[in-house]
C-alpha cells in the first residue's frame, strides 16, 4: 500500500536534521537505506538526445535554449524519427537501458504528437526503457504518450518553491506540479528533479527535496544537476563571478545523500555538471545513493563525462552497468 506524505513523517526540520548530520554519518545512513532498497554496486545507464533544440520560449534562467537569452545557440528542428531511431540502437549498444528524448518546447503542438509517438514507440521495441521532457503537457497529450509506450516523463521543479520565481517566470511552481499530476494520472513514471549551485541556501536545498519526497508518490526517478553556468544565460553571467554560490562537492554529495533516505525506492541520478566533479566525489555520490548517470559525450547542450571515461571509472570503482528492466527484456 502506498505510504502519504504524512506517514512518510519528512517534514522540513527533519529532512533539515539530516543535511546537519555529520557527514560520514550521513553517507553511511545513506548508503545502508540504498542497499537494502536497490542492486549493489549496479549503476543505471541512461543516454539523453536533444530531438529539438533551442528556441524555447521559457526564461529558465539556467538555460542556454531559451529565446530569451542570446547563447549563440541556433534553434533546430525535430529531428526525423530515423535519426531518432539511429541514436537509440547506439545508445543500447554502447549500455544504455533508457533512452531519454528532449525537446526545447513551452509544450509540444499537435502538429508534432504524431512523430513523437512513432519515436517512442520505435525506441520502447528496441527494448529500451523509453523517457520524454517535452514541457507542459494536457492531459490528452499525456495519454497518448502513455499509450505509445511512454515508461517515463521528465519535468522538472528545478529548485524550492521559495526559490522558484527567481529563476523562471514564465511558468509557476504549480505548472509543473500540474503536467506532473497528468503524467501520473496517465499511468506513466514521473522523473522529477532539479539543478544545485543557482545561488540557493541550504534552507532552499530542504525545501527542493520536501516537495520531492511528499508527492503522494515521490518520483521514480530523480535527476539531480550541478549547474552549469552558460555565457549569455542569467545564471551563467550572474554566478561566473561569484564561484561561492555554485554548491560545492561535499554540500552536493550531502543532498543525494538527503536524497537517498527521503525517497529509498526512487533513481538517483547524477545528471549535468558530471563532467566537472572529480572521481573521488562521484565515488562519494554513489556510496551516498546516486545509482543513475547519462553515459555519452553530450546532454542537450552541455558537455558530459563520456563513456570511456565512465567505463573507466566503473571499473576503478567495481561497478556495473544495471540490469535492464525485465519488461524491456521482454520487448527485445
Amino acid at each position: 500500500m502506498t505510504m502519504t506524505a504524512t506517514e512518510r513523517g519528512w517534514t522540513k526540520d527533519a529532512i533539515a536534521e539530516l543535511f546537519d548530520l555529520p557527514f560520514l554519518d550521513l553517507v553511511a545512513r545513506a548508503h545502508d537505506v540504498h542497499v537494502r532498497h536497490h542492486p549493489e554496486n549496479q549503476v543505471q545507464l541512461s543516454t539523453l538526445l536533444s530531438i529539438k533544440t533551442g528556441g524555447c520560449a521559457e526564461d529558465c534562467g539556467y538555460c542556454s535554449q531559451s529565446a530569451h537569452h542570446e547563447t549563440g545557440l541556433k534553434a533546430s528542428k525535430m529531428m526525423e524519427a530515423d535519426a531518432v531511431l539511429a541514436a537509440a540502437r547506439e545508445a543500447k549498444a554502447a549500455g544504455s537501458g533508457r533512452f531519454c528524448m528532449g525537446a526545447a518546447w513551452r509544450s509540444p503542438k499537435e502538429r508534432d504528437m504524431p512523430a513523437l509517438l512513432d519515436m517512442v514507440s520505435k525506441v520502447k521495441a528496441l527494448g529500451l526503457e523509453t523517457c520524454m521532457t517535452l514541457g507542459m503537457l494536457e492531459t490528452d497529450q499525456a495519454e497518448r504518450l502513455a499509450a505509445a509506450g511512454l515508461d517515463y516523463y521528465n519535468h522538472n521543479i528545478d529548485t524550492s518553491p521559495e526559490k522558484y520565481g527567481e529563476i523562471i517566470t514564465t511558468r509557476s511552481f504549480q505548472d509543473r506540479l500540474d503536467t506532473l499530476d497528468r503524467v501520473r494520472a496517465a499511468g506513466i513514471n514521473v522523473c522529477c528533479g532539479g539543478i544545485l549551485g543557482m545561488g540557493e541556501s541550504r534552507a532552499d536545498r530542504v525545501s527542493f527535496l520536501h516537495a520531492l519526497a511528499t508527492m503522494p508518490t515521490p518520483p521514480e526517478s530523480v535527476p539531480l544537476n550541478a549547474l552549469v553556468p552558460i555565457a549569455g544565460t542569467v545564471l551563467g553571467d550572474l554566478l561566473k563571478d561569484v564561484p561561492s554560490a555554485r554548491i560545492d562537492d561535499i554540500e552536493f554529495v550531502r543532498t543525494v545523500a538527503v536524497a537517498r533516505i527521503t525517497m529509498p525506492d526512487s533513481i538517483v541520478r547524477l545528471s549535468a555538471g558530471r563532467e566537472s566533479m572529480g572521481e573521488a566525489t562521484q565515488a562519494l555520490c554513489f556510496m551516498a545513493g546516486a545509482n543513475s548517470i547519462f553515459t555519452g559525450d553530450r546532454l542537450l547542450t552541455t558537455g558530459n563525462a563520456g563513456g570511456g571515461a565512465d567505463a573507466a571509472l566503473f571499473a576503478k570503482l567495481g561497478l556495473a552497468p544495471m540490469a535492464a528492466p525485465a519488461a524491456a527484456l521482454a520487448a527485445e
